[in-house]
């Protein structure tokens, strides 16, 4: 990965025959390239480099590339196999070595700039897994059609983050008895290519800001992270939409109240306070919005793929993982039978907390024909997945039905 490497720079200080070099070929009507313009080839279009053949594309200005089920099957999901979540664009340089972390805000005692060689000293660091999740994973599933990304199920992974807690940086800052909540800035591009404009800001209460399991870390399964997944600098809280793990991270605010970024308001990641006719167009407003924190108890079956054509009256391996927001997954159970019967699965302990739960078992299909496998978790509390998709909301979010698959015996 080239670690600075400036776009517009390139199109400035490059001539004709640089630029040539660098997409492999001939431009043709290179005469009537406008000043500064960035060919697409150079334009982000290599968010793909090194993913599974299989990922799906829903949208590249900004990025947005959703894993299929049968390859999120690793216990710790490799970098390729990771969906991406993007709300603006990446950002135009990347320095790591004279990147800086500001934390600052109402609620700081102070304000203090740190490198990433500083919080590499100074800090302890900490290796964690952790769950992170689109808040609207699944979103395909609401009928009515809502805005956004028609993600399947597969915009979740759980990869292994390394960094420091931000706990111990707000504790070398200072945090006054007022602090309810942290916000992050981040230097990625609104779309609008504005730079009065944030592209997203969003931010969790103080509490979940000081979880041991909140990061801001610069490792992504023992490597730098990747360009498309925040590089050098991102914050990773898991459990909650994975909105709030800014990419990109250059500050941090400590808030004397709810952060008020950019996608904090409208339906941006809030649910309705009560349920809604599906198609309602309810009002964007806190008296009748909620925001979304910790993510429901959900499940997925990795292995076999739907579709796999299986013999009857054998036994087949069956698994998946299984998660819960803040919470552990207790128990996961499968049905053959549209749901009528259910049989327990071996359900594993999370590595760590806020780690994904990986379940296994074996199936026998009865007879030829044709099978839905479906899987249900229920977490620490006791709530279980639903059956149905959940109650419509405008913005497509939290929907956590019995992820199911379909097999033929033959």
């Amino acid at each position: 990965m080239d670690t600075h490497f400036n776009r517009r720079n390139f199109i400035r200080k490059s001539g004709l025959a640089a630029l040539t070099a660098a997409i492999g070929s001939e431009i043709v009507f290179a005469d009537k390239l406008p000043e500064g313009y960035i060919p697409l080839v150079l334009d982000e279009k290599d968010a793909l480099k090194g993913k599974a053949q299989e990922m799906i594309v829903l949208s590249d200005k900004p990025w947005n590339v959703e894993s299929p089920l049968h390859l999120l099957d690793d216990k710790i999901t490799p970098v390729e196999k990771m969906f991406i979540r993007n709300n603006g664009l990446i950002p135009e340089s990347i320095d790591p070595k004279n990147w800086t972390l500001t934390i600052d805000g109402e609620s700081a005692k102070t304000t203090k700039t740190y490198t990433i060689e500083d919080l590499k000293k100074r800090f302890k660091h900490y290796t964690y897994q952790l769950v992170l999740e689109c808040g609207g994973n699944g979103r395909a599933g609401y009928q009515p059609q809502t805005s956004g990304n028609s993600w399947g199920q597969g915009a979740v992974h759980c990869a292994q983050w390394t960094g420091v807690r931000l706990k111990d940086i707000l504790n070398d800052v200072g945090i006054k008895n007022d602090a309810v909540y942290i916000g992050y800035h981040s230097k990625d591009i609104h779309l609008s290519k504005d730079p009065r404009k944030e592209a997203i800001s969003r931010g969790v209460p103080i509490a979940k800001a000081l979880e041991d399991e909140t990061l801001i870390a610069w490792q992504l399964n023992g490597k730098d992270i990747p360009e498309f997944h925040g590089f050098p600098l991102r914050l990773v809280i898991g459990g909650w939409p994975a909105s709030v793990s800014g990419k990109w991270l250059s500050a941090i605010s400590v808030r004397n109240k709810i952060h008020d970024g950019a996608k904090m308001d409208g339906h941006s990641y809030r649910m309705p306070r009560y349920p809604v006719a599906p198609g309602t167009d309810v009002p964007q407003t806190d008296e009748y919005f909620r925001i979304i924190e910790s993510m429901p108890v959900k499940s997925i079956i990795t292995y076999p793929k739907s579709g796999a054509i299986l013999s009857p009256g054998t036994s087949i391996p069956l698994r998946g993982h299984a998660w819960a927001g803040d919470l552990a997954v207790k128990k996961v159970e499968v049905s053959l039978d549209f749901g009528a019967t259910w049989q327990p699965c071996k359900l594993n302990t999370p590595v760590n907390r806020l780690a994904w739960q990986h379940w296994d078992t074996e199936i026998k299909l009865p007879t030829k024909g044709y099978y839905e496998v479906w899987v249900k978790a229920t977490d620490a509390k006791g709530v279980s997945q639903p059956m149905v998709i959940p109650s419509w909301n405008p913005g497509g979010y939290l929907n956590n039905a019995c992820e199911r698959i379909a097999v033929k015996a033959e």
